[in-house]
């Protein structure tokens, strides 16, 4: 059954994880643009931009949630607060903390802010105070007391002489604390609903605000009054001041006026110049289709932004957890991460050498990741949740299928990685749960749905050949066969190595072989005694996979359908089944969060690997066969590097080395050098060489 070349696996370590880093909230980018600061959960990650990985998680001792942190400008401190009511302040390079000090609130702190000399923290908390306190000398200076409810803005004035301290609460209203009375001056009212941002004009004399009353007002900082009201008509929860830098977006006509950015429900970023009033850029998304609610909130509204002015970019923060980079000269997109993927349903490795994967999580958008960098592209076309992919043979087309009824095939760009819908077709009654690609050529999909049926889709001329140009144009697909395939949801299909044969698994604990020409049924797979969960054809043999909701997986022959063999060892449902190392192993994922590593000559389990915390919904294996990546509901995804040869090769140079020393030692021995000699049996873990020295000694 195995070419004797054929090298067994015997084990898999984890090379990467893309697990969720971001829960929503505030995020901060270090003065270099290195490092991205971000709260998920009771940890505080850092994340380094280049590779998209955590470098250090900060975690309270006590497990309690980080209410709000701030990174001073000097890049020095980092001091968090958690629901415990204590601050720390952290040596966040190396992730250990420096002090812990009471906050002195007696509700959970709710906002923080450094002043331009990173000396003074300011703390806003739900208590409806604020305290002042001096980093250096370690101390409480200031109690500011009158602000109505929750603080969840606070600011310092740029100018340091002036001592000035900017909040906002509850009661809308934006006040002005002179922290050398620690009374307040001034309060400036025009905002009917939650200011949610201050941003300062570089001569410090202009303040914009921005709320969700759909306006950003524009104030005059020496008379404390209202320059303009400007309405943006849309919820912003932030307004940045552009810089005076002339080649920046909005900077081509006017270099001194005062434009800002603002990002909110709308999920695009506008510019907008305060002294006209007027919108002069509106950012144009890839996607025109978006999902807005009857008040005309998208469903990736911006929830936050920052300006990089050193790196002369934008970051912005939307309600799906993703962090997007754009540059500030034309507002393209630079990079993307995705800070939470909840549910992942399917993984595939894609492109020419593997260097990306496409997932499909609990969403109706496709994602896919460049491996080196974490780099996201998110794709728009379904409308319901995709539950599955798979890829053809060259890596850079894969179809998708959804919940939407539809199927839609997906083409990447081989010089810049851009990912295209191409194709689309509808047809099916009920969610389409299973596709499959054909193997030999592109030439065909097969899609398995809970209407019960199978349908083949043949790909036409100008979608399985080389493309020419790029195009926009989304071609439609028909379907050329339905047939009715079994009795309950069809849970997996997979298309033989030569296209001749489809084979399909179903919840009604049944598989069956169909002819690919024209979905003719050639025989049926009975055992099971639950349903099926994945079918999968042998490489190299005349063989079917199937794992099944009864902790199974089973061989079958497709001469006579029947079983040739039987693997019992996860404890529940197995959910995906491949081939590994050309035919010879099997690699199983389960809904106990296992992955186990089958030789099949043997029947036996060679490795059982323990990764993830839930369900394990997708496995493949790449091109090479040297790595497989399994997705989980865990929401984590996980790239595992086959390391049989690098263990192998250990254990050669181990082996190598004691008959080396063995050697030395019986050297050693005849020419009467006892000390060495009892050195060297010592570490060879050798007693009764030990004694034989001790003797001759």
């Amino acid at each position: 059954m195995a070419p004797h070349s054929v090298q067994f696996k015997t084990n898999y370590l984890v090379e990467k994880k893309i697990e969720p880093f971001y829960k929503g909230g505030k995020v901060q980018i270090n003065k270099e643009g290195t490092h991205l600061l971000c709260i998920c959960q009771n940890k505080l990650n850092i994340v380094e931009i280049t590779t998209g990985t955590v470098v250090r998680s900060i975690e309270q001792e006590d497990q309690e949630d980080i209410t709000c942190f701030v990174l001073s400008p000097d890049d020095e401190m980092l001091v968090t607060g958690s629901r415990a009511l204590l601050l720390k302040q952290w040596q966040w390079q190396e992730g250990t903390c420096i002090r812990s000090w009471k906050a002195i609130h007696t509700a959970p702190v709710s906002s923080m802010t450094f002043d331009p000399t990173s000396t003074l923290l300011a703390t806003g908390g739900c208590d409806n105070t604020i305290k002042i306190w001096d980093m250096h000398k370690r101390y409480c200076t200031h109690n500011l007391k009158g602000s109505f409810g929750v603080v969840h803005l606070v600011e310092f004035h740029p100018d340091m002489s002036l001592l000035q301290l900017f909040s906002s609460s509850m009661d809308y209203k934006i006040r002005i604390w002179d922290l050398q009375t620690s009374k307040c001056v001034s309060i400036l009212e025009t905002h009917f609903s939650a200011v949610t941002s201050l941003s300062f004009s570089p001569d410090r004399n202009t303040m914009v605000s921005s709320g969700r009353d759909k306006i950003c007002a524009v104030w005059d900082l020496e008379t404390k009054s209202v320059k303009r009201t400007i309405p943006v008509f849309e919820s912003v929860e932030v307004a940045v001041l552009l810089p005076n830098s002339p080649n920046l977006i909005g900077r081509d006509k006017d270099t001194d006026s005062l434009l800002f950015i603002t990002a909110g429900s709308k999920g695009i970023l506008r510019v907008w110049d305060s002294a006209t009033a007027k919108c002069l850029y509106t950012q144009k998304l890839p996607h025109t289709k978006q999902k807005s609610s009857e008040d005309g909130v998208d469903e990736n509204n911006l929830t936050h932004c920052l300006l990089l002015p050193n790196q002369e970019e934008v970051v912005t923060v939307n309600a799906e957890h993703s962090i997007i980079i754009y540059d500030l000269h034309n507002l393209d997109l630079k990079k993307q991460f995705v800070g939470y993927n909840e549910e992942v349903l399917d993984v595939k490795f894609l492109g020419p050498s593997d260097s990306h994967i496409v997932v499909a999580t609990n969403s109706t958008q496709l994602k896919v990741f460049e491996l080196a960098t974490l780099n996201c592209q998110i794709l728009h076309g379904h409308s319901e949740i995709v539950l599955a992919l798979d890829v053809f043979k060259k890596g850079l087309m894969f179809a998708s299928c959804s919940k939407d009824h539809t199927i839609r095939i997906w083409r990447m760009n081989k010089d810049t990685g851009k990912v295209d819908c191409i194709a689309m077709g509808g047809g099916h009654a009920r969610d389409v749960g299973t596709i499959a690609c054909s193997r030999l050529h592109k030439s065909f999909i097969v899609s398995g749905s809970q209407d019960l049926t199978l349908k083949i889709w043949k790909l036409p001329e100008s979608i399985s050949s080389a493309p020419t140009k790029p195009t926009s144009v989304v071609e439609s697909l028909y379907a050329s066969v339905t047939e009715k395939g079994h009795d309950k949801d069809i849970n997996s299909v997979a298309v033989s190595p030569n296209d001749k044969l489809i084979v399909s698994g179903s919840q009604d604990k049944t598989a069956k072989l169909w002819s690919s020409s024209d979905l003719s049924l050639l025989g049926v797979f009975r055992g099971h005694s639950r349903g099926i969960w994945c079918v999968q054809f042998s490489p190299v043999d005349q063989v079917v996979a199937t794992s099944s909701a009864d902790g199974t997986v089973k061989l079958w022959g497709l001469k006579d359908f029947s079983c040739l063999k039987t693997f019992e060892g996860h404890d529940a449902s197995v959910l995906k089944v491949i081939f590994v190392s050309h035919g010879t192993q099997l690699m199983t994922s389960g809904s106990d969060g296992l992955l186990k590593l089958w030789t099949i000559k043997t029947n036996e389990c060679d490795k059982t690997l323990d990764g993830h915390e839930d369900k394990v919904w997708g496995l493949h294996a790449n091109r090479q066969d040297s790595a497989v990546i399994t997705a989980s509901a865990d929401s984590s995804i996980i790239l595992w590097k086959d390391v049989t040869e690098v263990e192998l090769a250990e254990e050669r140079a181990k082996k190598e080395t004691e008959i080396l020393q063995q050697q030395e030692l019986s050297n050693l021995l005849h020419e009467k050098r006892f000390l060495k000699a009892l050195g060297l049996a010592i570490s060879l873990d050798q007693p009764h060489t030990v004694l034989k020295v001790i003797k001759g000694w």
